[in-house]
């Protein structure tokens, strides 16, 4: 049990998200600039921590996200049912010609030396026309929701989303939800609506807000503009010192967050990585094991670690047992092509539990 406060009663949903779905077209290893194929991946990182809790953990989740009426979103709509994810959609016409859009993410994947390469075209996205009053709060959460999620990606896409991660936070805290926030910083976004100094503004009205707070170093100094720690370029990725050293100023401005967690990186090629996680919880700290990851696609993995802690959290588990189960789903999921889980619980568990590679016959 947690100072969080999760519900426990039976609830109509265990974890509702708000943010926005994209499709990821994805060449594999081939540099974009070369390919001829390209798989396509349906993502966004709300919206993955609310599949892997479905597919992976059982839980019941929804999204909160904007769908456009054309071909594409068609195709956002199968994977999102796939995943078993209730959606509650604010619709758009797309006008045939120039949107609005689901927005459309490239990358591949580097192999060795080379490294993985991403971006965007986030033009006329339909998600960063949400504004406040875009969903019934009221009637959503009225059947009962035990945990709403949010993240910096979807705050930082025009100057109306932030505004509605606020009043689904507020929604959520009066219907009793634990409400989290993944700062998942990123600079050129910000700087398409006003740049860093209007970044830390916002983020730090929603993290007003936050019970549970996820992000590393880098997001809790960019993000919330909190003076960070002289940190030696040769001191491992992987000392937690480094992101605890944070925590007790991240707290003093923001005394309603109980819980902040991150992952450590240590990363020595694009397909051997270290792999740790730290977890802050009322004042006391966590640390997981470390794991030599050989990685496939590591995109998604820290959505795949917040899954799993907040799985282990939302099933009554000890925090330094909710810890490991994310570390283990975070670390299995870069094993997999695409954004979102391809594991089960029995897996993780497995894994959480010091299981090994070797074949099971």
């Amino acid at each position: 049990m947690t100072d969080l406060n999760i519900p426990t009663d039976n609830r109509n949903l265990d974890l509702l998200s708000l943010g926005a779905l994209v499709h990821r077209l994805d060449p594999g290893v081939i540099p974009f600039r070369k390919a001829r194929s390209f798989d396509i991946h349906v993502s966004g990182g709300e919206y993955n921590v609310a599949a892997n809790l479905s597919d992976a953990f059982g839980l019941r989740t929804a999204i909160a996200t904007a769908m456009v009426k054309y071909p594409i979103g068609e195709l956002v709509q199968a994977r999102v049912r796939e995943m078993g994810v209730t959606p509650y959609y604010k619709w758009f016409d797309h006008d045939g010609v120039r949107g609005p859009n689901i927005a459309t993410v490239y990358s591949d994947r580097g192999q060795g030396v080379r490294p993985p390469v991403v971006f965007y075209n986030r033009s006329n996205e339909a998600a960063a026309l949400l504004k406040r009053g875009d969903f019934d709060w009221p009637k959503i959460f009225a059947a009962g929701v035990r945990w709403f999620h949010s993240g910096g990606i979807f705050a930082s896409l025009s100057q109306t989303t932030a505004d509605v991660i606020i009043e689904g936070m507020q929604a959520a805290k009066a219907a009793g939800a634990v409400t989290s926030f993944d700062l998942n910083y990123r600079a050129k976004l910000w700087a398409s609506v006003g740049g860093a100094e209007r970044g830390v503004q916002v983020i730090k009205k929603i993290v007003g807000n936050v019970d549970a707070l996820v992000g590393n170093e880098e997001d809790l100094q960019k993000g919330l503009g909190i003076p960070g720690l002289d940190v030696d370029s040769t001191k491992s990725k992987l000392d937690p010192d480094t992101f605890f050293g944070l925590i007790d100023r991240v707290v003093q401005q923001h005394p309603n967050v109980k819980l902040v967690a991150t992952t450590l990186r240590e990363v020595h090629s694009t397909n051997r990585h270290d792999w740790a996680a730290v977890l802050w919880l009322n004042g006391k700290r966590y640390v997981s094991p470390t794991a030599q990851l050989d990685v496939i696609d590591r995109i998604g993995g820290g959505d795949g670690f917040a899954s799993g802690l907040f799985y282990g959290l939302l099933s009554g588990r000890p925090p330094e047992e909710a810890l490991k189960l994310g570390w283990a789903h975070g670390a299995l999921l870069t094993t997999f092509p695409g954004d979102t889980t391809m594991a089960n619980l029995a897996e993780v568990e497995a894994f959480a539990k010091g299981g090994s590679a070797r074949v099971q016959r």
